[in-house]
């Protein structure tokens, strides 16, 4: 399944969040650990947010990765579709009609 997280960071995190984050290697920024995948990820920093998709079978391993970020910004999780799935779904909706 892929999921949409999006997050905030409030102010008073704002400058550690950009220490932690500034010292990532690409390689760490892009490991979400075994069974999930980052699939992109999108930063509005002067708005202090962002968003990423993430792909899981397994909702403990997407939970576990994004604990590393949990002390640090609050996060709403999504299941989400993309266009295929999306259209799959659209025509199995539609055919039952």
């Amino acid at each position: 399944m892929k999921f949409m997280v999006h997050w905030s960071i409030d102010q008073d995190k704002w400058m550690p969040i950009l220490e932690l984050w500034g010292s990532l290697s690409a390689e760490e920024r892009a490991d979400a650990g075994e069974g999930a995948t980052i699939l992109g990820r999108w930063h509005d920093t002067g708005g202090r947010t962002g968003v990423a998709i993430i792909e899981a079978d397994d909702l403990s391993a997407l939970h576990l990765y994004l604990s590393q970020w949990n002390p640090h910004m609050d996060m709403d999780i999504t299941p989400v579709l993309d266009d295929e799935e999306s259209a799959a779904l659209a025509r199995a909706v539609t055919s039952q009609g």
